[in-house]
């Protein structure tokens, strides 16, 4: 049995926000708190009020105040000694850190938040950092090292009734299941992380399952119509709630069905849009799975053939500095796929 989601980096005086409070709004309240508590030198509060500053900045995609206000809550943190509060501020900057790209610097915060959250005695950070790392693994394509560590943190958070961090689990093993091409069992772990989102009132949760649904019933099915009306249930929170990367991500998403459904003038626009999102948010890997789908798209619509080869080929080269094995694969499927292989390998 599930309790309603609650949001546990909403901290101190913001414990009564909501999981589904705006993200202007979480800014707005909690910079207010944060000016309050440095006047005071209360550090403890500041560092709590700092870290949804620093979240909601992350995820509207401010990337240079999210980096500025995760190390002033840390800062702010280790001055009132509160090993707990370190911890989540070194969450928020290795999960910006995965955000920009940056993945063996997430790993590197990530594993000293964990570390730091046992040492605190704060199982939900603990928690928050692990399924960090598993997240950040699962980006990378390396599903046999994180797949268990899925597994087990979805068996904490379904023992201790965390609605979120079980829809959350639900959703990176889905992911990786439909990744593999076993898109009988992604659908149903999605499905069922739709359910427990909506029953718990986390609609971010409910948002990001209704894209993996989407994409399923695109990729398996070929039922355009039913994929793109969960999208648009989808928008509709990620624009009420602000929620700018997932908003990109669902665009890109859309992209993706109307590409598969051979409408790719339109999925071209919605590739170029979610790309725009991307780059203002400075989210590369976002940036070059936009890139792929447009560069896909403009090939079907007549592009030179040794253009879009050159441009692949150095999209592979982004990928690969970045380390995302399942995105590089990827590329090459679509090489095969526009029968440009031949012209990418001189």
């Amino acid at each position: 049995m599930y309790g309603k989601a609650f949001a546990p980096e909403y901290q101190g005086a913001l414990t009564t926000l909501s999981v589904n409070a705006s993200l202007v709004d979480v800014l707005a309240a909690g910079t207010e708190e944060l000016r309050a508590a440095e006047q005071a030198g209360r550090h403890a509060e500041a560092a709590r009020s700092g870290l949804a500053v620093a979240e909601a900045h992350r995820r509207l995609g401010q990337v240079r105040e999210a980096d500025r206000a995760w190390k002033a809550s840390y800062r702010a943190a280790r001055a009132a000694g509160d090993t707990a509060a370190m911890a989540w501020a070194l969450w928020s900057g290795g999960t910006l850190a995965r955000q920009r790209g940056a993945l063996a610097l997430a790993r590197r915060l990530l594993a000293l938040a964990a570390d730091l959250g046992e040492r605190g005695g704060d199982v939900v950070v603990r928690g928050y950092s692990l399924a960090g790392l598993a997240e950040t693994g699962r980006i990378q394509g390396d599903y046999e090292a994180v797949g268990r560590l899925h597994e087990q943190l979805l068996a904490e958070a379904r023992r201790r009734g965390e609605a979120r961090h079980t829809v959350w689990a639900l959703e990176g093993i889905a992911q990786m299941h439909r990744n593999s091409g076993a898109y009988d069992a992604a659908y149903a772990l999605f499905e069922e992380a739709a359910g427990i989102a909506a029953r718990a009132d986390d609609r971010r949760g409910h948002a990001w399952a209704l894209r993996g649904l989407a994409d399923i019933v695109s990729v398996r099915d070929g039922d355009t119509g039913r994929a793109l009306a969960l999208l648009s249930e989808a928008e509709e929170t990620c624009r009420e709630m602000n929620l700018v990367s997932a908003l990109a991500y669902n665009l890109k998403m859309r992209g993706n069905v109307l590409y598969r459904a051979g409408r790719y003038a339109q999925a071209r626009g919605l590739y170029e849009q979610a790309l725009a999102g991307f780059r203002g948010m400075d989210e590369p890997r976002g940036e070059a799975l936009a890139r792929l789908g447009l560069v896909k798209s403009r090939a079907r619509l007549g592009r030179d053939r040794a253009e879009t080869a050159a441009e692949l080929a150095e999209l592979a080269r982004v990928l690969e500095r970045m380390g995302l094995r399942h995105a590089r694969e990827m590329v090459a499927r679509a090489k095969q796929e526009l029968g440009v292989a031949a012209e990418a390998a001189r």
